[in-house]
């Protein structure tokens, strides 16, 4: 029987991914057609996944994969493109030794115009832990890494011979770091955070800073875990999400945050949310999001990559089950700098905000049953653009699967489900009349010139164009 303490995360076994079909909707912008929108799931039984947007204009991904044997890459000029991209296999898992066993959570970083994947690997049994986990980099000196040739640089060097994995580099002012999880001798945990400027790659410069310790009640249900951490640097501050607690429904983000200008690696400069920043949604049907990494759209605006279920239930052990897939969304941000995550958005095409253009600050929202223009939650400000009527599109609250905004046939606009009628058809499909980049007015179907508008804190249907202006972001 294994060490219950070593198994920090990660399901293993199961069939090889398969990649989600994404949206096409098509959208008008002043440079020309833009990209289509993805959709969530991105990507199918592809876990602890990283998405960044290179120089050279195009994204990379790389995840673990079910199997757990093998480092993979896929490369496309757009996100919604990742969903369909060949998948590179650059490198196995050998025969046998240290690193003939799982490998989990790679991460791909160009550094010194190398470019350089760190995993964390251990051995395939027969006598041995096979929960030996270290971490490893392999290198590749070739512009292009997806036809490049790869090899093993070495494993990396920390104080302690232990349980180490999901390891992240980035520059801070001038000054390369590397930010990981790591069972440190001595203290009761599964993991903990540590950062540390890099000597070389596989390297420390200095003797690591210990960021955190999962002590919280979220943070030990299940196991006591802090891992997958990842930096975002906005508004004056570095964020540093990470993932806690136990690879079932009860895996969620956390975050540390600490002032640009102060010394990084003071772990009294980082303050700890109270709470979790990013859990499991009933209301969309996401559990266990985790192990999440940052990456921009086209437009450059901030969005989260994470992977998560889309169900609750289990059979058998969590650990085995290897469904979790590669999913996104876009990033807000509080009036105090903060990103705000919201909850996750569910399957589906991405959803944006739609803010009136006569009223600064607010948004079309859900409350309760009905919509309105004002604010709240996050949640309740995301609307999915879903197939409607012969073409057109139809509106529905995230936190509300299958409810549609329609109208009620006497200016009105309520909450109403689809059960598959002509008339809520009718009621609910609207064509979007382009009125500039991201700003649309939203025509409803065979109505002869009405239109969704924003009165003050009322969303009505009325005639004409007046008020009818919505942002989309």
């Amino acid at each position: 029987m294994t060490d219950p303490l070593s198994l920090t995360r990660r399901t293993f076994l199961a069939a090889s991914g398969a990649a989600a079909a994404t949206a096409a909707t098509a959208q008008r912008v002043r440079h020309g057609v833009a990209p289509a929108a993805p959709a969530n799931p991105l990507v199918r039984q592809r876990a602890d996944t990283q998405i960044f947007r290179h120089t050279d204009g195009n994204y990379y991904m790389t995840a673990s994969v079910p199997e757990y044997d093998r480092l993979v890459l896929r490369r496309s000029r757009t996100l919604a493109g990742l969903a369909t991209a060949r998948e590179t296999v650059l490198w196995r898992h050998l025969s046998s030794g240290p690193l003939s066993g799982f490998i989990w959570a790679p991460e791909l970083h160009l550094i010194d115009g190398r470019w350089i994947m760190y995993f964390a690997a251990g051995p395939s049994g027969g006598g041995e832990d096979v929960f030996r986990i270290r971490t490893y980099a392999l290198v590749c000196d070739d512009a292009d890494p997806i036809t490049g040739r790869w090899s093993l640089l070495g494993q990396l060097t920390t104080p302690w011979d232990s349980f180490t994995l999901d390891s992240t580099s980035f520059v801070h002012r001038g000054v390369r770091y590397l930010l990981w999880a790591q069972r440190e001798p001595g203290i009761d945990t599964n993991s903990n955070l540590y950062l540390a400027p890099l000597k070389t790659p596989i390297t420390l410069a200095a003797k690591p800073a210990r960021l955190t310790v999962p002590t919280l009640d979220w943070e030990v249900r299940g196991y006591k875990v802090a891992e997958g951490p990842t930096v975002l640097p906005r508004n004056g501050q570095l964020f540093l999400s990470y993932s806690a607690s136990a690879t079932d429904d009860r895996y969620c983000l956390g975050l540390l945050t600490c002032a640009d200008d102060a010394d990084i690696m003071q772990p009294s400069n980082w303050t700890k949310s109270p709470k979790p920043v990013f859990v499991s949604s009933e209301a969309t049907s996401v559990y266990g999001p985790g192990h999440n990494s940052f990456t921009v759209d086209e437009h450059g605006r901030d969005v989260l990559v994470y992977h998560g279920r889309d169900y609750k239930a289990i059979k058998g052990d969590p650990l085995f089950d290897p469904n979790r897939d590669t999913r996104i969304q876009r990033i807000y941000y509080n009036a105090d700098g903060t990103p705000d995550f919201g909850i996750p958005v569910g399957n589906g095409p991405l959803p944006y905000r739609m803010a009136p253009t006569n009223r600064s600050g607010a948004f079309l929202r859900l409350r309760g049953d009905r919509f309105e223009i004002g604010t709240g939650s996050l949640a309740s400000t995301q609307i999915r653009q879903v197939a409607g009527k012969g073409g057109s599109i139809a509106f529905e609250p995230i936190e509300r699967r299958g409810e549609r905004l329609c109208h009620d046939g006497a200016g009105r606009v309520v909450l109403a489900r689809d059960d598959g009628s002509a008339g809520i058809a009718a009621r609910s499909s609207f064509v979007p009349v382009e009125q500039g980049r991201d700003r649309r007015a939203f025509r409803l179907v065979g109505a002869g010139g009405l239109y969704l508008q924003a009165a003050g804190d009322e969303v009505r249907i009325a005639r004409g164009l007046q008020d009818a202006s919505f942002m989309l972001s």
